[in-house]
């Protein structure tokens, strides 16, 4: 007797971004986990609908996530998809980060509109792109910037600014290597460090059903990721604000408005055993204030 598939529910949000990374997740568990069929429910976040709001002073975390976190404690899905940037530090009770999917280039990319060598005006609501990019350009004044991708790709080919600043990793994603109007730099990561957790897709679920997932997720993301968070944690913050962790190659990034930007070379076994002790001791050494 054929035993019927088993049905998979993936809440996700709306936006182009997010829809290709909840299809990248299917691949990954459908590759993984053999006889099983997913179906995927597109949510619309608070974050979705109130396009108006500045997200550094409404606060920027769980406003991408609260709904998508709300379906599984109510069982209405099984596990959520969500850039893993977007996820508080604190984890609803019952509910855990089962891993991530393998992790893309977490630079950023300054889009400038064509013909524009040093920007005057820079269209970004993140903080913390916001005060690193004033050392590249500290002539450059700053305005605010909603929308997905595509919509701020075409603001900037508009005129609205004379640049913005994208993920490498969704703009990839999302097949995007040039857009008409627009010239693409790439932001090395010690110009301009990334946000914790940016260029990876987090899987949440409910703590009870993590076994099931982690095995087909990506280790070697899991350490960088739950590094950059254990600061996150210790610190508060996200992507809201003038923080910024990353652990690329060894190599741990830090941006904090107390130390500037400051680099360490952390063995990858260490960073996968003690990432906990690695944050506490070098908050205390660099002296780092609550971000």
């Amino acid at each position: 007797m054929i035993q019927p598939a088993k049905e998979f529910v993936v809440a996700t949000r709306k936006s182009p971004l997010a829809l290709k990374q909840a299809e990248m997740a299917v691949a990954c568990f459908e590759q993984a986990i053999p006889g099983t069929v997913y179906r995927v429910e597109k949510m619309v976040t608070t974050g979705d609908r109130q396009r108006e709001w500045s997200l550094e002073k409404e606060g920027g975390k769980g406003l991408f996530t609260k709904e998508l976190e709300d379906a599984l404690i109510e069982k209405r899905a099984d596990f959520a998809v969500h850039s893993a940037k977007d996820l508080p530090s604190e984890m609803p009770k019952g509910l855990s980060i089962a891993g991530f999917l393998p992790r893309e280039s977490p630079e950023d990319v300054l889009v400038l509109k064509k013909g524009i060598e040093i920007p005057k005006a820079i269209a970004t609501g993140s903080p913390r792109r916001r005060i690193q990019l004033r050392f590249l350009y500290p002539k450059a004044e700053f305005i605010e910037i909603r929308g997905n991708v595509d919509t701020r790709l075409n603001k900037i080919a508009e005129g609205y600014a004379d640049a913005t600043v994208l993920a490498a990793a969704g703009l990839k994603r999302l097949g995007i290597v040039g857009w008409e109007g627009t010239e693409f730099v790439k932001l090395g990561l010690d110009d301009c460090v990334p946000a914790v957790g940016q260029a990876a897709v987090a899987i949440q679920c409910r703590t009870s059903d993590v076994p099931e997932y982690e095995r087909a997720l990506d280790s070697s993301t899991s350490i960088a990721v739950c590094l950059e968070r254990a600061f996150m944690e210790r610190l508060g913050g996200g992507c809201q604000v003038a923080f910024a962790v990353n652990y690329t190659d060894g190599k741990l990034r830090i941006y904090h408005k107390d130390c500037g930007r400051v680099s360490r070379t952390i063995p990858i076994e260490y960073a996968k055993e003690k990432p906990t002790e690695i944050a506490d001791q070098l908050i205390q050494q660099l002296e780092l204030g609550h971000a």
